[in-house]
């Protein structure tokens, strides 16, 4: 297959700017910000570990995000517990449930980006 995986996630906002600017002081992703170690960061990409990426259309009905969305964004993480206590900290609402989480698939939790965009959390389980 020629594709290698995904190149960028496109959305609308009300502020682009501040949209971005929540992303990247609370999540550490968007342009300028590496997660691979050693990487240089760069003004357009943000640098990515590689790893697992879920692509799943949901049926229009789902009620695992939000109705009024068209999508939900999920982000795996390598340390949730200090992501939430983070968010947290930092005024922002983030839900856990212990029946979201297995063993074998790993961890969740979520929260919303201050347009009201879902935001899932993923750590998978260690190696």
């Amino acid at each position: 297959m020629p594709v290698l995986g995904i190149g960028g996630l496109f959305f609308r906002s009300n502020d682009p700017d501040a949209l971005s600017a929540w992303y990247k002081t609370h999540l550490g992703i968007g342009a300028g910000c590496v997660s691979t170690p050693g990487a240089t960061p760069d003004q357009w990409s943000w640098e990515t570990q590689g790893g697992p990426v879920v692509f799943a259309p949901f049926k229009a009905d789902t009620d695992y995000f939000p109705a009024d969305k068209q999508f939900m964004l999920n982000l795996r993480v390598s340390d949730i517990d200090a992501l939430i206590a983070a968010l947290r900290a930092a005024g922002i609402a983030v839900e856990t449930k212990p029946e979201w989480d297995d063993p074998s698939i790993g961890t969740f939790a979520r929260t919303h980006d201050p347009e009201g965009n879902a935001i899932e959390l993923w750590q998978p389980p260690a190696a």
